[in-house]
Formats: C-alpha cells, structure tokens, sequence
C-alpha cells in the first residue's frame, strides 16, 4: 500500500524505467474491451400532448350565468350538469307557447267533431256542399295550426335544453374562465372538455428535415428532466408546413398514465441506427472541456496507460456513443482513473 501510494504522488516515469524495475508499481485496474452497439442518430424536439377528443365548450343561447358545478381538473361523465345559464324568460316562453298548443289543439278537436258532423248531414241531405267544405276546410287550417303550435313548443323546449350547459362526452374539464354572474353569449369561451386517453404528441420537425420524416420513425418521449416515459412511432405527417413555426407537424400516439393533455415532453426523433463504438461513462475524464479515455498499452508483455482524446456523441444507457478517438477491440479502464496519467503502467484484472 505504501509504494502504490508514493507511486501515485510521483509524476509518471517512463515505459522503460519501469520495465528495468526501478518504476512505479503497476496500478491494478479494471477494463473494458470497446466494442461496436447500435447508436441512434436523433433529433430532440419539444412536444406537447393532446387529445384526439377534445371539446370547446361555447353556449348556444345568451344570457347570465347563474350556476358553475364543476372546477378545472374535474372528470366529468357524458351529460353532466356544468353550467346553467338563467332560463327564466325562455321557461315563460315555453309556457306561452304550450298555452297556445293547447289552445289550438281545442279548435282542431272540435273542427274535427265539426267536420264528421257534416259529412253525416250532407249525407243525409240536410245540409249543403257548401257548407260541407267550410267545414273541411276549417279542419285542415286548424290542424295545421295546431301541428306549427306542437313544432314550435318542441323547438322552445330544446331551447330552453341549451340553458343546461352538459359534458359532451367522459373527459377532464379544462380551464373555467367565465364566473356566475357573467353575460355569455355564442362568442363566450365557457371551458374545454379533454378525453385524457388516445392522447397525442404533436411535433414540429424543422423543414429542413422534411426530406426524412415519414411515418414509422421511432420517438422517444421524456419528461423535462430527460428521463424517458414511452417509446412510440410517428402515425402522421402533415403535407403542410404550418406557416407560423415554419416546421411540419407530426404526430405519434402515446399511453403512458403520467401523460395529460397539453403537457409539455421531449420528444427524441431517431432518424436511423447504426453500430458505433461505445465507451461506458466511467472510462470518461475531462480536461478543460476535452473528453478523454486511458486505453491500455501493451508494450512486451508490460501494460500501460495512454490517454487518448475523444470526440462523443449520445448516451446509450450508461455509455457514451465515440465519434472518433477510439476503435472497436481497444481496451479502456473504468477504474482509477483519478489516479492515472499519460504512460503510467498498470496491471488491467478484466
């Protein structure tokens, strides 16, 4: 322990000097052959998430909202009671009009009565033609009166269903920024409904890269931390570049129960894959920003550490993806590092 210590605190004698015994002892330290994986080539975009369901809610009648039942964030069933807006003056015009009904229904029912009655009595030669078809005639005015009255109490009664604001469909209610009290009308934004499944991610890939995107392409989905969640496939490509961001929007289906509406993802598009050296991220050190690796030397049967620069690219799990630097059967050192420098000898145990 004591001469691996003072050969740590020396500054590195050369390959020979060791080898004729009056070196440093040999540093035991553990390798790693490089050998050649699958490295994607990607692109990180940010992404947001979206519903393939997804409701405005705006009123369909004007007035003055007296009632809001649900809060942002809740899960709504199909048909639940949101919002009313007062009805009070559209109720009183459903009375009215069923007022009317009723009266019109009365006319029509006694014309009918009226009707048979004379065709006995012109049957019988009591009464004349011309009577007979006064009375027809009444029958038909009076019941088409009476079918416009039923027509327009039925359409004041789906009115008045307008007042009662209900969730389209099972969904999460969106933002409320409307308050009881408030005047609405046709142009009011009430909230949104989003069906949180069979949820999207939009992407703008630059147009630069219209010639690759294609449907297929692999996506990695990450959270703000770069952590993944979901691996998918892009399902669409626009045919249009959108004329504020300049990018063409593609879109791939997510699943993962951490995702909502209208969050904000990383989305990794891997272009292709092909093999590459790979280095684990242990092996890696730093020098005023250059990446550096110790491969061993064998030099007769004696073994060396040489630092070598490298150029990296994208982590692969817990590896760095070598651009240049190295070679596929170099062996690297994953141990010690910290205690090593430019020729300094070492005896690999892996």
């Amino acid at each position: 322990m004591a001469s691996l210590l003072t050969a740590c605190g020396k500054p590195a004698q050369s390959a020979s000097a060791a080898a004729q015994g009056g070196g440093p002892q040999a540093l035991p330290v553990q390798t790693e052959v490089v050998t050649l994986q699958p490295v994607p080539r990607m692109d990180e975009y940010v992404s947001t998430i979206k519903s393939r369901r997804s409701a405005t809610i705006n009123p369909r009648v004007s007035g003055n909202l007296v009632s809001i039942s649900v809060r942002s964030g809740d899960h709504v069933k199909t048909g639940q009671v949101m919002m009313v807006i007062d009805p009070v003056q559209q109720e009183a015009t459903v009375q009215s009009l069923k007022a009317t009904e009723q009266q019109k229904l009365a006319v029509y029912q006694y014309n009918q009565v009226e009707v048979e009655r004379q065709r006995k009595l012109f049957q019988e030669g009591v009464t004349s033609r011309d009577a007979l078809d006064q009375a027809e005639q009444a029958y038909r005015n009076s019941k088409a009166d009476y079918e416009a009255a039923v027509n327009s109490r039925q359409a004041g009664e789906k009115e008045l269903g307008f007042y009662t604001i209900r969730a389209p469909f099972d969904g999460v209610v969106g933002d409320i920024p409307v308050h009881v009290g408030d005047y609405v009308s046709s142009s009011t934004l009430l909230t949104t409904v989003d069906e949180n499944r069979d949820l999207e991610a939009y992407i703008y890939i630059p147009t630069e890269r219209a010639h690759e995107v294609h449907t297929g392409l692999p996506v990695v989905i990450a959270d703000n931390s770069g952590r993944e969640i979901e691996r998918t496939a892009i399902d669409f490509v626009s045919p249009q570049v959108d004329d504020q961001l300049q990018g063409i929007l593609a879109k791939a289906p997510v699943h993962s129960p951490q995702l909502r509406t209208e969050q904000l993802v990383k989305a990794r598009v891997i272009w292709s894959t092909a093999p590459a050296p790979v280095v684990p991220v242990l092996a890696v050190t730093r020098i005023g920003g250059q990446a550096f690796v110790y491969v061993v030397a064998d030099q007769g049967g004696k073994y060396f550490a040489r630092q070598r620069a490298v150029k990296l690219g994208d982590t692969v799990g817990n590896s760095y993806a070598v651009e240049g630097g190295l070679n596929q059967g170099d062996k690297v050192i994953i141990s010690g590092t910290q205690f090593l420098v430019d020729g300094a000898p070492v005896q690999p145990l892996g």
